[in-house]
């Protein structure tokens, strides 16, 4: 059994969540049996069972740990996944106790040293990528878990006409009412995908034109993205999603450790940074785009293959 811990809410995002149900699927064609433990958070709860993955919630505040132990047993666990930023050294060491191997994603906490796997695809800076810990590291675009439905949806852009807004599930600090506020005046097709988490339509609604369109938890993403020929995101896993099916993107930081994560996907050429949430560069959405090359150059740099990769490695920690 593979006990993925996850943490999922309206502050912290939910794109934890979303990664780590398509490493949990990828294990699952792989034969193996996965288990979600979650703090509760309703909307992420209901795609868990609409997912049709077993799942229980979990206090995973610092001063509730001890849980790990009777979790462990209870499920029978083989391997355990954190997918929640920053681990505790006494977290992962409860696990670590209970004979399990433990995988981490993007951790620079202090259980990161303790964990057997830290899979750290989205931190680019040179010096974080130095400071990693972990028994075994992987960082790079070649690891990065995208979801292999994409690949139903992959072509290539050659004019702009049709834009998508995605903020992530939560959007967490408003950034959507700041982007929609930019795109008013602009002559393209708008659509606004709000996640199940969102919680600022009042000011939304104060913004949004009439002619945009605005779309609540659509089913496929990767299904939505196919419709546009520009998108609109977080520095997150999103445009990375976009980018491998084709589709040039804007990026807004939604939290300061996003800004190398934009800077990297417009030296891959695939994006435009548009800087940090608090201070959106504006004229980034004012600029001549070259769709056509940003698409090419989206599809060349990231690929799909990454899931597989770190399943892999996430799968020979219990069957080597």
């Amino acid at each position: 059994m593979f006990v993925f811990c996850i943490e999922s809410s309206h502050a912290r995002g939910m794109g934890h969540l979303y990664r780590s149900l398509t490493l949990a699927d990828a294990l699952v064609r792989m034969g193996e049996d996965v288990h979600f433990l979650i703090n509760a958070h309703e909307p992420s709860l209901q795609i868990l069972k609409s997912r049709g993955h077993a799942h229980a919630t979990v206090d995973l505040a610092p001063e509730a740990g001890g849980w790990e132990t009777e979790a462990v047993r209870r499920l029978r666990a083989s391997a355990w996944i954190n997918d929640r930023l920053d681990t505790t050294a006494a977290h992962v060491g409860r696990v670590k106790a209970m004979g399990l191997p433990v995988v981490t994603f993007d951790d620079r906490g202090s259980g990161a040293a303790q964990s057997d796997l830290n899979v750290a695809a989205l931190v680019f800076d040179p010096e974080e990528v130095a400071r990693l810990q972990g028994v075994r590291v992987l960082t790079g675009v070649d690891h990065l878990v995208l979801n292999p439905a994409i690949a139903r949806f992959r072509r290539a852009r050659a004019q702009l006409g049709s834009v998508l807004v995605t903020l992530g599930g939560a959007d967490t600090y408003g950034a959507t009412v700041k982007v929609v506020r930019l795109l008013q005046d602009q002559p393209w097709q708008v659509t606004v995908v709000l996640g199940p988490a969102f919680a600022h339509h009042e000011a939304l609604a104060e913004v949004m034109p009439r002619h945009f369109e605005v779309r609540h938890g659509v089913a496929s993403m990767a299904e939505e993205m196919a419709r546009h020929d520009l998108a609109v995101t977080g520095g997150g896993m999103t445009p990375f999603e976009a980018n491998a099916a084709g589709l040039p993107c804007l990026v807004v930081a939604n939290e300061l450790f996003e800004i190398p994560v934009g800077q990297t996907l417009e030296r891959m050429g695939g994006c435009r940074f548009a800087g940090h949430h608090a201070a959106i560069n504006a004229s980034v959405f004012r600029l001549p785009l070259d769709i056509a090359g940003m698409s090419t150059r989206a599809m060349a740099s990231v690929g799909l293959d990454g899931v597989q990769r770190v399943a892999t490695a996430v799968r020979e920690l219990v069957r080597p």
